[in-house]
């Protein structure tokens, strides 16, 4: 295998991630400093940052439908972890982006670097879905704004797509966006003078939360 695939499975790093650690001297191979573009075998003992790396058989992936009241880190500091609803086997695993506590659905966990950078790097673009409930109608003119010119938010413009989830109720709306900056959903609209009191992740990329109960996993075929 070559090493630049070996480190990122092992270390759950992108592949890109991986030839950087390796041009900047920090993975070794049986005591010896690495070079791109090395082949290793389960003979050899390979190293990052001097901490043996033990090889990961085949990428794995899976979906939980994430529900309300659980936090997407392993320290919950006092709040109940998405790590609490995978069996044994799963712990290893790495969220895929984040959804906040408040937040519910699908949500990605893998020991794939390649994925997770795919998935997740601002310049991927990937499309994200959620279904959002917002304390009171949203307006024509903030619905506007939104869409048509973005919010400007303490980080950036914040501009989303928006379309009614029922028709005639300007409370529930669909939400499409490419971005994924830290509650940038509820600050949109916090902005505007609303509270998003339901927020709920339906598609990630060619990912989609389809008849998974809140709590459950689903293990997910290579894409």
């Amino acid at each position: 295998m070559r090493l630049n695939k070996f480190v990122a499975q092992a270390s759950g790093l992108s592949r890109r991630a991986a030839d950087a650690a390796i041009h900047e001297g920090r993975v070794a191979v049986n005591g010896e400093t690495a070079t791109l573009g090395l082949t290793v075998t389960e003979h050899d003992t390979v190293t990052l940052d001097s901490k043996p790396l033990t090889a990961v058989p085949e990428p794995i992936t899976i979906m939980l439908h994430k529900p309300v009241g659980y936090v997407c880190s392993r320290n919950g500091q006092g709040s109940k972890t998405v790590y609490d609803l995978l069996p044994a086997e799963y712990q290893q695993l790495k969220p895929v982006g984040r959804l906040d506590k408040d937040s519910s659905g699908l949500l990605l966990l893998t020991n794939d670097g390649d994925l997770a950078y795919e998935l997740t790097h601002p310049s991927k673009q990937k499309t994200k879905v959620y279904e959002v409930e917002l304390d009171k109608p949203l307006a024509p003119l903030h619905r506007q704004m939104i869409s048509d010119f973005g919010i400007q938010l303490d980080d950036g413009p914040s501009k989303l797509q928006l379309e009614r989830l029922e028709e005639g109720n300007d409370t529930k709306w669909q939400v499409t966006m490419s971005e994924g900056r830290n509650r940038q959903i509820r600050r949109t609209f916090a902005a505007l003078g609303y509270t998003v009191t339901k927020l709920h992740r339906t598609h990630l990329g060619v990912y989609r939360l389809v008849s998974l109960a809140p709590g459950s996993i689903r293990v997910m075929t290579t894409t």
